[in-house]
């Protein structure tokens, strides 16, 4: 038993790495985009809501047809190097942008890489790991993720200390970007493609009540999520440097990099939903905190680093919940629906933070993301303690 806990399966090792790669090119454009677009490009809050939400949302809808495009016979490892090569080849090109509408077209692309790839890479992980250490597994392929969110942030910082310009850090994020093709195509092996006829109808009634209470608190928490982008805008009006917002990102980007394994572990072995209640408390707290405190720069750093600790606290385990009761026939689709209802939600969920902060402020617009947070846990417990007994495959025809 100790070395079957010890050894996680090539599978989520390699597609860690990968994340880890890809993620140090994405971060190194990410916090420096909604910058880029204020102070660079003339855009308001409201733009860089419209820019994020749009990009998420359309990255939403094509993880489930990519999903359902794995259980129907699509190699999965086809589906994933096509999405990280699409996403690889316009993130640097936002350095080339000369209005806000560029940035939007190359952001929507990236993001439509996103799209291919995710479902597809979540099934192979949650196929590769038992249901005793999945939560493990996601929690490893998350602190990867996280911490390719610490190198990207960092060398950005470097490059913005030696006077590089914004647009050729943009541009510089296409090394590590190659690094991940490259681990991509040789270190996956290839998998044989299932011949499946037509399609199994289904069933949102069918699903395991646990699952079909996950997507809809997913959809709920996508609508009142701050994006990281704003919490930056939060931290610039706080007083934070330009200079400093690479390097405050990569300290988040370490808890959360510290955190997602172990509460992946912690899932396992008390449960998904007390790990999942508990994460979302705390991030009720910290953006009340958000909303009322008024922090020193210390207070800055650590309000920040602490709202990107209660994401991760919860990653590993709601990605486990889809794979502990979906069908492993369908479970690429119901990847793609649980990242459906959290990414469709994104595009009015980021635009009407936007909006109330530029109406309101940014303290009612933390409060409002706050109580929904809330309504959202509540619902997910009432939910998933009525749906327990539920059935844990989709129909078929």
């Amino acid at each position: 038993m100790t070395a079957v806990r010890s050894a996680l399966p090539r599978a989520v090792v390699v597609l860690g790495l990968v994340s880890l790669l890809n993620d140090a090119a994405s971060e190194m454009i990410t916090p420096l985009l909604p910058i880029f677009l204020t102070a660079a490009l003339g855009a308001g809050p409201a733009i860089v809501g419209l820019v994020e939400g749009l990009a998420e949302a359309t990255a939403s809808v094509l993880k489930l047809v990519s999903g359902r495009m794995a259980d129907r016979g699509v190699r999965a490892k086809s589906l994933v190097l096509g999405g990280y090569t699409l996403s690889n080849s316009m993130r640097p090109l936002i350095g080339l942008a000369v209005g806000w509408p560029a940035v939007l077209v190359l952001r929507f692309l990236d993001r439509v890489g996103k799209g291919i790839r995710t479902a597809p890479r979540d099934a192979l992980i949650a196929a590769a790991a038992g249901p005793e250490q999945r939560g493990r597994a996601f929690g490893f392929h998350r602190s990867m993720d996280h911490a390719g969110s610490v190198i990207g942030p960092l060398l950005a910082f470097a490059l913005l200390s030696s006077q590089v310009d914004l647009k050729h850090v943009f541009l510089a994020s296409a090394v590590p970007g190659v690094m991940v093709l490259l681990l991509l195509y040789f270190g996956v092996p290839p998998a044989q493609a299932a011949a499946v006829p037509a399609p199994p109808k289904f069933s949102w009634g069918a699903l395991h009540g646990r699952l079909r209470a996950m997507i809809v608190a997913a959809g709920l928490l996508a609508l009142a999520s701050v994006p990281e982008v704003f919490v930056v805008l939060w931290a610039r009006q706080a007083g934070l440097q330009v200079v400093w917002v690479p390097l405050v990102w990569a300290a988040a980007s370490v808890a959360k990099m510290l955190i997602a394994m172990p509460a992946g572990i912690l899932s396992d072995r008390i449960g998904r939903l007390p790990l999942l209640l508990g994460g979302w408390t705390l991030r009720v707290v910290v953006l009340s905190l958000l909303a009322f405190a008024g922090p020193g720069k210390l207070g800055v750093w650590a309000l920040f680093i602490a709202y990107s600790a209660t994401l991760a606290i919860t990653e590993p385990a709601e990605r486990s919940v889809i794979g502990d009761h979906a069908a492993a026939e369908e479970r690429g689709t119901a990847f793609g629906l649980y990242h459906l209802a959290s990414g469709l939600l994104a595009l009015p969920g980021a635009v009407l933070f936007g909006l109330i902060w530029e109406r309101f402020g940014s303290t009612t617009a933390f409060a409002v993301s706050a109580l929904v947070t809330a309504a959202a846990a509540v619902l997910m417990l009432s939910l998933a303690a009525g749906g327990r007994s539920g059935p844990s495959v989709v129909s078929r025809a």
